[in-house]
């Protein structure tokens, strides 16, 4: 029989499970102290163990942790163009005595990484999928700030963030670890030494520089505001436990920036919908999208037919003019341009927009201070610049002038500042184009091939990378479908070759003509051409032509008014005169069975000095612009300019700028 031991509980073990228990419990102490080896966030509970490096870190610590990466489809042997899915985490912890606000975080991506999605954060170079492969800055989200451990009793909910990235990465070899080149803090007033690297981990500490002297100032509460080309604040005018109602400003703070008929879009993350709006309107109203979702399970008694929008992501556009004194939907400053925000620099009274939208809430949010921005902002306009928009940050509630009259400000409950840059058109991304003419050149440059994309074309039956064919200058005049002819004649006219398959079109519904006209000892002229092949006007139409050394020497313009754009004074922006600051649309010909439709047309002479400015060559490129925006687009530029052909042929280009002119004159007649 098998001798057993008492203990105070009353059970009998026998020796032999004595030793099994002392084994299990050796076992657990093991897997525990394993655990704690696991450098993760550091959890509520003590669960993870920080860092060593941290522990050594007065300041704010920064981490990057590689996790895993699999293949993507499709599967090629070209290992630079091999797609992988990859996963990282990153982290930031206020390890010091000074709290940070609004906290930025670089991570120098360097293998052309799109990045999906990221928990915690938001990147303030775009929206996701945002192509990181220059590198991209995170903020807080909804965390902007980090408390100090002695304020926070160490609550590293309050002190840290931990960021889950998930995306693409391309061109790594399976061997090798794809990790960031850079990683630091670029608030001001801080410094961080070059990132450490073991394997797939990098951190580094960052600390006070104590040389920066802080900029004089309001102090605020939270982040400062930023500047941008488009700067969008939403504020929270008045809150409820339901709903509340927010104010929309859109600001144009670009000199050369524009928006014709803005689309505004964005994106609820906590259920909610746009009751009523007054200033704007969204482009779809259905009841049964409110009816069958949580929001219809919640206000049971709620009439849904009359709720403006209960769309995830609602798209918003300004009204008309004519409903500027509607009771219901208008009677708001800065509203009812129908989506026309102008440069600052033409009129400044036109580069605002505003309207209002009251907000209803679903639980848990039912309170007053429950207030959260929608995410994921994108702008857009008819033809005009690109934006690519930051995600929304808090700021110091805005200010207004007390609706009484009296010498008194009103304050904003909340404010969240969104900001909105201009990005350059990618290749054949284009809106509108450019093509350029010379008086010593009998030929004219012609827009790009596929400047303003080739989606919608056949490319079976034209050539999308091939250069365009020179034209004579009268070719312009005509939609390119009409021009086919004439460009096969010019080309047998001046032997040169015909390809087998010509070149596509350009697709742009707006294109400009740069004509160098006259070259001579104290100055030098230019001709521009404005052509639009849409079927509508723009009002308040302006082109700015950005020139080299010549741009100094500009001097007047005698169809349009110019104006020089500050600082350098290089750039000359363009506008109609009252009266013509329409541009129209295409309209058919006099015989729209034989002749081609006639684009809409405005034109004008420039006139420029050469007094002080040494070494200008026109003819060699000094008298073609160097960019060219039309309504604040960029537009594609010819990848040449016209060289200056032997003397016998000045006598026929002077003679084919004559007979453009001409042709120009009778058609805007």
């Amino acid at each position: 029989m098998k001798k057993a031991i008492e203990v105070k509980t009353g059970m009998k073990i026998p020796w032999n499970a004595r030793y099994s228990l002392s084994l299990l419990i050796l076992l657990s102490s093991t897997l525990f102290l394993c655990n704690g080896q696991d450098y993760g966030t550091p959890t509520e509970d003590g669960a993870g163990e920080p860092p060593p490096e941290m522990a050594r870190c007065n300041g704010i610590f920064m981490s990057y942790s590689f996790g895993s990466r699999e293949r993507e489809y499709p599967h090629v042997k070209n290992v630079t163009a091999q797609s992988w899915a990859f996963k990282a985490t990153a982290m930031i912890v206020n390890a010091g005595k000074e709290e940070l606000t609004g906290w930025q975080m670089f991570i120098g991506f360097r293998h052309k990484e799109l990045i999906v999605s990221a928990t915690g954060a938001a990147p303030m170079d775009g929206d996701f999928p945002l192509d990181a492969s220059n590198g991209t800055t995170f903020v807080g989200s909804p965390n902007t700030d980090l408390k100090t451990s002695i304020a926070t009793a160490g609550d590293f909910t309050q002190i840290s963030t931990n960021i889950e990235i998930t995306g693409t990465l391309f061109g790594v070899a399976k061997s090798v670890m794809p990790m960031p080149k850079t990683l630091k803090l670029i608030n001001d007033g801080w410094e961080c030494p070059a990132a450490k690297r073991k394997g797939g981990n990098m951190n580094v500490c960052c600390k006070r520089n104590p040389k920066f002297k802080v900029k004089t100032g309001p102090k605020t509460k939270f982040a400062p505001r930023r500047h941008g080309d488009l700067n969008i604040v939403y504020d929270v005018l008045q809150s409820f436990s339901s709903n509340y109602l927010a104010q929309v400003t859109i600001d144009n703070n670009n000199p050369l920036g524009r928006l014709d008929r803005w689309n505004l879009t964005w994106e609820w993350m906590r259920g909610e919908f746009i009751n009523t709006m007054r200033g704007a309107y969204t482009h779809k109203r259905d009841p049964s999208e409110c009816l069958y979702s949580k929001a219809g399970q919640y206000y049971k008694d709620l009439d849904f037919s009359l709720v403006m929008n209960c769309q995830k992501k609602p798209a918003i556009s300004d009204l008309p003019p004519e409903m500027k004194d509607d009771k219901v939907m208008g009677k708001l400053p800065f509203c009812c341009k129908n989506g026309t925000l102008l440069p600052p620099l033409m009129d400044p009274s036109q580069s605002r927009s505003m309207f209002q939208l009251q907000v209803f809430k679903l639980p848990p949010d039912l309170n007053r201070t429950a207030l959260y921005p929608p995410q994921h902002w994108k702008v857009d306009g008819v033809l005009n610049p690109q934006y690519k928009c930051g995600p929304p940050v808090r700021v110091d509630p805005s200010q207004f002038p007390d609706s009484s009259g009296l010498p008194a400000v009103t304050y904003a409950i909340s404010s969240w500042q969104v900001i909105c840059n201009i990005t350059k058109p990618k290749a054949q991304a284009s809106r509108c184009c450019v093509s350029f003419s010379a008086y010593y050149n009998n030929s004219a440059i012609p827009c790009n091939t596929c400047a303003c994309g080739c989606n919608d074309i056949d490319t079976d039956t034209c050539n999308a990378d091939r250069n365009p064919l020179l034209l004579p200058p009268d070719a312009l005049l005509v939609p390119f479908d009409n021009r086919t002819l004439k460009a096969k004649a010019w080309a047998r006219q001046n032997h040169m070759p015909i390809p087998k398959k010509l070149p596509c079109p350009d697709n742009c519904g707006v294109s400009i003509n740069w004509h160098v006209n006259t070259d001579y000892r104290n100055g030098w002229t230019a001709r521009l051409t404005v052509f639009n092949w849409r079927d509508f006007a723009f009002e308040d139409w302006f082109v700015a032509v950005e020139m080299g050394k010549s741009g100094k020497g500009y001097e007047n313009v005698y169809s349009f008014n110019g104006t020089r754009v500050p600082p350098n004074n290089r750039t000359v922006m363009f506008q109609g005169l009252p009266g013509m600051n329409y541009l129209v649309g295409q309209v058919n010909g006099t015989h729209p069975l034989r002749d081609p439709p006639v684009p809409g047309k405005q034109q004008s002479v420039i006139s420029f000095t050469k007094k002080n400015i040494n070494g200008l060559k026109i003819a060699e490129g000094d008298g073609f612009p160097t960019k060219l925006f039309f309504n604040g687009e960029e537009c594609a530029l010819p990848k040449h300019f016209p060289k200056k052909s032997s003397g016998h042929r000045g006598g026929i280009s002077v003679l084919m700028s004559l007979v453009f002119s001409m042709a120009m004159a009778f058609a805007m007649n």
